[in-house]
């Protein structure tokens, strides 16, 4: 089998991955960017629907724009684009511009060092790394590679709805059945469960995104009904920040939530921790812990956040939080108990480095399992990490954000 060896392989054509690779050239590194889906920013374009609280000014990282002016592109100046607008006007002109440096429909399935497993010490950092791909035939090839960027994010990887973080009983046989689903739907999906009863269960912007959509559902056809099953016993702050939200569209969704609640289109119970999914009769039957059951629904979405895939990373050595599985001295910085987007420290290559010299996790997959992140801080990560990489440490220790 041949050995390819390549200088920084990053994982991921997202909005972290290509921006990694956009600073890689500037600095004269040569990447490799390995993306599972079929296109860039292939994720994104799942939630394209989705409207970002961010505006086109934080959603820009630098380096990319700087290679992307040569070619005639204009970066937007103003609103707040859909996930689908930020990959058509930016994300995929960039991948574009990178051209056959980004490979597609290439999955990442293990990560090493290159004749060293886990337990080696001797020898281990002056040996390349190691990437196992396998592409959309079945085929497998393996990459070497000076250092690793993951920027894979945590999309494919989301929560179940079981309270203790394992999915419920019978939650798989619900997603078999067309009747549960762990993503957002769109508007159009949403207008075809017009006259059903629909559970959405988490207390997320996703969670929020969705009742929004489905109150509009319910106006036009009042005999569409809502339910919102929040795990915690009081609302919290399901409803976001309002006014005082660091993020005004974030805290306007919030405050749309909160009025739907209110006006009586939504349906809401609390403190409904899920233990069970039954399917009776075509539809699904919600059983909490203390045996409350949701009366039967026609569909399940469930919006309890997401969380890292660490599987191909077992023969990396990682040092991770045990709470948020991110990266211990991001860790303390991302808590969702005590920090919101607005109000997180931004994070460089000190922050993100970890025992396994030249392998770095960027952009949502280094906030583990925490909500927090921001298309901005992962940008200022991936100018920090590069920097690092080229051996310019007085750029990576510099905070540009």
């Amino acid at each position: 089998m041949e050995v390819e060896v390549n200088p920084v392989v990053v994982i991921g054509a997202g909005p972290q991955g290509l921006a990694a690779a956009a600073h890689l050239l500037e600095r004269g590194l040569e990447p490799v960017v390995l993306e599972s889906g079929d296109g860039p920013a292939s994720a994104v374009s799942e939630w394209g629907h989705v409207r970002l609280f961010s505006p086109w000014s934080e959603l820009i990282d630098p380096a990319s724009r700087r290679l992307l002016e040569p070619t005639g592109w204009s970066a937007p100046e103003t609103g707040y684009p859909t996930g689908a607008q930020w990959v058509e006007e930016y994300l995929a002109p960039l991948a574009e511009t990178l051209s056959d440096r980004v490979r597609y429909s290439s999955r990442v399935i293990g990560v090493g060092r290159k004749g060293r497993d886990l337990s080696v010490d001797a020898g281990r950092a002056e040996q390349p790394f190691v990437v196992h791909v396998r592409r959309a035939d079945d085929t497998e090839e393996r990459l070497e590679a000076k250092a690793v960027v993951d920027a894979s994010g945590t999309w494919r990887a989301p929560s179940p709805a079981g309270a203790e973080g394992l999915p419920a009983l019978g939650e798989q046989a619900a997603v078999e059945a067309g009747l549960l689903d762990h993503r957002t739907p769109s508007r159009e999906e949403a207008a075809e469960l017009a006259g059903k009863h629909i559970v959405v269960v988490g207390s997320g912007h996703s969670a929020a995104t969705a009742i929004g959509d489905l109150a509009t559902v319910v106006r036009r056809e009042p005999g569409t009904r809502v339910t919102w099953a929040l795990r915690r016993g009081t609302v919290g702050n399901a409803f976001g920040g309002g006014s005082a939200d660091e993020l005004p569209e974030r805290g306007a969704l919030g405050q749309r939530a909160k009025k739907v609640v209110e006006d009586g289109f939504i349906d809401l119970v609390t403190g409904f921790r899920t233990e069970r999914v039954l399917v009776e009769d075509g539809r699904a039957v919600l059983v909490a812990e203390d045996g409350r059951r949701l009366e039967p629904a026609d569909r399940v979405v469930v919006a309890t956040g997401f969380r890292p895939d660490l599987s191909f990373l077992s023969e990396v050595r990682l040092d991770l939080d045990v709470r948020l599985q991110a990266p211990t001295k991001v860790a303390t910085e991302v808590d969702p108990n005590l920090h919101s987007c607005g109000s997180v420290r931004a994070t460089g290559a000190t922050d993100l480095a970890h025992p396994e010299p030249g392998f770095y996790i960027v952009g949502a997959k280094s906030y583990g399992r925490a909500p927090t992140f921001l298309a901005m801080t992962g940008y200022e990560q991936v100018r920090s990490v590069v920097a690092e990489l080229a051996g310019d440490h007085e750029a990576a220790d510099r905070v540009e954000l």
